[in-house]
């Protein structure tokens, strides 16, 4: 890789039910060449060796020994959710991989909407409602 060339970021699409966002895309490009799977699967062997890092969203791409075996530059691992337990973490790490997550991401929203279910439930708001 060239010294001026982005860093590749593997997302699973863009848009799309599992994709990233639209809005994220253009933060992303300031920093990232971003290779879709598809891109990546179609021309493994000249992309794959662009790949540094993965951007997950809904738990996309998988990350399975196949993928961590086929990306040799691959260094991190970005979460974009709370938790990690779709991960073999003991794997990723055996190829020397970092991950990186927001674990406090949604914790006031999560709070939230736990509330008001429970004030919704206490009151019979659904019954009222009918």
């Amino acid at each position: 890789m060239g010294g001026g060339e982005l860093p590749g970021l593997l997302v699973n699409e863009i848009g799309g039910t599992h994709g990233i966002l639209h809005g994220h895309v253009a933060f992303l490009k300031k920093h990232f060449y971003l290779i879709t799977m598809k891109e990546l699967l179609e021309n493994r062997t000249h992309m794959s060796k662009k790949v540094q890092a993965i951007y997950l969203w809904w738990h996309k791409p998988v990350i399975d020994r196949e993928l961590l075996q086929s990306l040799p530059n691959l260094k991190v691992i970005a979460n974009s959710g709370v938790g990690m337990d779709h991960l073999d973490l003991k794997l990723v790490a055996s190829f020397g991989v970092k991950m990186a997550n927001a674990p406090h991401a949604v914790s006031s929203s999560t709070a939230d909407t736990g509330m008001a279910l429970l004030l919704a439930s206490a009151r019979r708001l659904v019954e009222g409602n009918i």
